[in-house]
């Protein structure tokens, strides 16, 4: 009986997209996203579950990946010169990333530029903000609190600090490797 009803759960989160129905998620999870969403209209102009604490400018052009960029509590993405994020990319609270910069000039004019860009399996850890233009390897992680100002297209590293350095070389995600070895 339990799996029939969450099997109808399921159904009735998809009437609100695809991303609303992501059973790697918890129906819980979602089933907030819809209440401050459609209902209540927070991030509305967002087509995917995110935290009502959570502010998204230009969904449009963000690329979300396999996850749903935003859905941990207070993250600010800023998409206007564009987001890509990769698979599987784990985003936590309170981070920021930030695709437009102000003219140095004249604070009220925008610089356009380069897409951010986050590569597969990547861990952004609470706090850390990532500068327009930046673009990372996979299985990149940074570290809590840490500022990224340039890039990092190396794979399997961990960066930390502000500005951001990378601080270890780890193992390939996904393998039996830790920081100790094998």
């Amino acid at each position: 009986m339990k799996k029939w009803i969450t099997e109808l759960l399921f159904i009735f989160l998809g009437l609100f997209g695809a991303s609303f129905s992501n059973r790697r998620f918890s129906a819980k999870n979602l089933i907030r996203a819809v209440f401050f969403q459609k209902i209540l209209r927070i991030n509305s102009h967002v087509p995917w579950p995110v935290h009502p604490t959570s502010i998204i400018i230009e969904p449009t052009k963000i690329q979300k990946g396999t996850r749903c960029p935003g859905l941990s509590m207070g993250c600010y993405l800023d998409g206007r010169n564009g987001i890509i994020f990769g698979k599987n990319v784990w985003i936590g609270p309170k981070v920021s990333i930030i695709s437009m910069n102000h003219d140095m000039q004249d604070f009220e004019k925008y610089v356009g530029g380069e897409a951010v860009v986050i590569g597969d399996n990547c861990w952004l850890a609470t706090g850390c903000i990532i500068l327009p233009g930046v673009r990372l390897g996979n299985h990149v992680v940074v570290a809590a609190g840490a500022v990224v100002t340039k890039s990092f297209e190396e794979n399997d590293i961990v960066l930390g600090g502000t500005p951001a350095k990378i601080i270890k070389r780890i193992g390939t995600y996904g393998s039996e490797e830790t920081e100790y070895g094998k």
